[in-house]
């Protein structure tokens, strides 16, 4: 499998990537960043890009992908709507738009949040423009799209994010980690997790379209015990 990551420094798209080099049947990995994740691995193409709304001088490098895992993403605090549609739905789409065109037979996969907004019409400003880019990647001629909505974020294999609020928060929460765990089991995923899903999804596809907290750990468990565990061979688009 031929994967290409955006977004591969950020705190969940280090998680892909690290799963992404495990995994067996990834073949070659291609990233595509503002700037280098500093992992070596013979695998492992990484392009430099400064420009994330065009592609056109890098599209030769674009082409005969598997899967995509969009996990570039950035906090809609202190910004206007404009300036959050700009980085969220306008960012995405160029990428998309792009990807569909070069490679139809692809699976993306983008990471949403839970609580987006799919009648783009809630109070909540994020939920809409996330939900208005949730459906917007639904229409684009993938093989397949899907959608993870991860709540709470567990940080493993020394991962950090890179936003400073969540820096500050992750410390005071790690200690709880667990007594949440027992608490919201449905609702918290870690960054193992999410890579995981996300390679059974491109591998096998899911049952759905949109994936909450308990569903990318349902994938993962079915990926992990597969003899127990009904096939997940609907595709979703």
């Amino acid at each position: 499998m031929r994967v290409l990551i955006f977004g591969a420094t950020g705190m969940v798209g280090q998680g892909v990537l690290r799963e992404c080099l495990r995994a067996q049947d990834v073949e070659y990995v291609q990233t595509i960043g503002r700037s280098p994740t500093g992992q070596l691995d013979p695998r492992l193409h990484e392009i430099v890009h400064a420009d994330m709304m065009d592609y056109g001088s890098i599209e030769a490098s674009l082409q005969g992908f598997d899967a995509c895992f969009f996990c570039l993403g950035v906090s809609s605090m202190r910004k206007t709507e404009a300036d959050y549609t700009r980085l969220t739905y306008d960012l995405t789409l160029a990428a998309a738009q792009t990807l569909a065109r070069l490679n139809p037979q692809m699976t993306f996969v983008y990471v949403s949040g839970t609580g987006t907004d799919s009648s783009e019409q809630g109070r909540s400003m994020w939920a809409r423009v996330k939900g208005r880019t949730e459906n917007a990647l639904k229409r684009l001629p993938f093989k397949a799209v899907y959608l993870f909505r991860p709540g709470v974020i567990e940080q493993l294999h020394g991962i950090r994010s890179r936003t400073r609020l969540y820096r500050m928060i992750y410390p005071v929460l790690k200690p709880l980690m667990s007594l949440l765990r027992l608490l919201m089991p449905n609702q918290i995923v870690t960054t193992a997790d999410v890579g995981q899903a996300m390679l059974e999804v491109a591998r096998h596809g899911a049952q759905k379209a949109v994936l909450e907290p308990a569903d990318i750990n349902a994938v993962c468990r079915a990926a992990a015990h597969p003899a127990g565990t009904p096939p997940l061979t609907q595709r979703a688009g």
